[in-house]
């Protein structure tokens, strides 16, 4: 199939691809290395569709985790619908199918000179390209201390203790839910987690209340529908506060301190504001001392510091959402870039990259979002096609039953 057509039908074609019966043999003679950092949506789909698409070229994935657990459909953890083993994904099939060489270790070090990566275990390696998707980081909260008050935002250890603590609340409780300044992961994935922890609370402690504290001036995105949400079927349950940030933590006292005044909960689930992956900073490809992400190119996700350094997913800059189905299709876009490279060739001046979203209103029902972005030469920019933006009108079983499917394509597009 040709790179871009698939790139432009990505969505409807996540599976296109065999599931067993084959593998890829490792090349002879590499015309290039890869060291891809970072083993999530991003950088397991750069590694798979780098050797699918460049037969030649040979790859690295570095990942200090020896499984993946999925952020997305993590909030349904709390509600008992899933559990984290089954939002787990291992990295065999990236081995065994692909020939992509795995190493279970951290980065203590890259040198974008040398284009050379030192690992903690103080194994060095060399390449012709790094490719970085280490993900997200948080902004320090004052106070805050993350045993007591979970952001359950990087999904394993933090979603299992922000259910049990929601377990053993008092009947009466007060849940509180912070929201950070966009840009953050998963624009819907706040608000969405409210509603669901709203329709839980209405049945097993219907006296208890959730308070959600939005940094953002209004409901960052799909705005109709949440605020639908909050003022129907959990406005007896949801007190929403636009422009609230919070500025520190009592931890102790379970106390959260914002430019609004104080708030106080039981159980306390705040997301700090996000950052670039520390190591992007520590390479030194985001400059400007006020910026948190890595600025690239769009059609290469190549670094505007660094140019043999890509940055993809939510570590780079970009007008884009950051989201998992995001991070896939930039990771193809960088694959396909650094294929025609070592090809002698140049990235496709046109890229486009597809946004598809599920959002959970209730522990039944969903609404779902599409957008697709291409390059605009004039911003360097991905822009939303004029149009192209769809959305559902409502929350619907059928679109609930419709995630679970789009949910396996895409882990299967990204691991199998």
């Amino acid at each position: 199939m040709d790179r871009r057509a698939f790139l432009i039908g990505s969505v409807a074609a996540l599976t296109v691809l065999p599931r067993s019966g084959w593998a890829l043999s490792p090349p002879v003679t590499p015309k290039a290395r890869v060291i891809v950092i970072g083993g999530g949506m991003g950088g397991a789909t750069v590694a798979k569709y780098l050797r699918l698409w460049g037969d030649a070229v040979a790859v690295t994935l570095v990942e200090r985790n020896v499984k993946y657990v999925s952020n997305i459909l993590s909030s349904l953890v709390l509600t008992g619908q899933r559990t984290i083993p089954n939002l787990t994904f291992g990295y065999d099939t990236l081995r065994n199918r692909y020939d992509v060489e795995v190493i279970i270790d951290d980065v203590a070090e890259v040198d974008p000179v040398r284009v050379a990566v030192k690992l903690m275990s103080g194994k060095q390696l060399t390449a012709d390209r790094i490719v970085m998707a280490p993900g997200i980081d948080f902004e320090s909260v004052p106070g805050l201390d993350e045993t007591r008050m979970p952001h359950a935002w990087k999904a394993g250890p933090q979603t299992d203790l922000l259910a049990k603590q929601l377990g053993g609340m008092p009947e009466n409780g007060v849940v509180v839910l912070s929201v950070p300044k966009a840009p953050y992961r998963c624009p819907p994935g706040p608000y969405e987690r409210a509603c669901l922890i709203a329709d839980w609370l209405k049945t097993t402690k219907p006296r208890a209340k959730l308070i959600l504290l939005d940094a953002n001036p209004d409901i960052a995105v799909e705005k109709d529908i949440f605020g639908r949400a909050f003022s129907g079927p959990y406005a007896q349950i949801i007190e929403y506060r636009s422009g609230v940030e919070v500025t520190s933590a009592d931890s102790l006292q379970m106390l959260l301190l914002t430019n609004a005044g104080q708030v106080r909960g039981d159980v306390i689930n705040v997301i700090p504001p996000h950052r670039a992956g520390a190591l992007v900073a520590a390479s030194g490809l985001i400059t400007g001392s006020n910026e948190r992400f890595a600025p690239v190119d769009m059609l290469s996700y190549g670094s505007t510091v660094a140019p043999n350094l890509h940055v993809i997913g939510d570590s780079c800059a970009s007008t884009q959402p950051k989201a998992g189905h995001i991070a896939n299709q930039e990771a193809k876009v960088c694959a396909d870039a650094l294929v025609r490279i070592f090809s002698g060739g140049q990235p496709d001046p046109s890229p486009v990259t597809n946004s598809a979203c599920y959002s959970t209103i209730s522990r039944t029902e969903a609404t779902w979002l599409n957008a697709v972005f291409q390059f605009d030469a004039p911003t360097k920019s991905m822009m939303a096609v004029p149009k192209s933006l769809a959305a559902s009108q409502s929350w619907t079983a059928d679109n609930f039953k419709e995630m679970g499917k789009w949910f396996d394509a895409l882990m299967a597009d990204t691991f199998a």
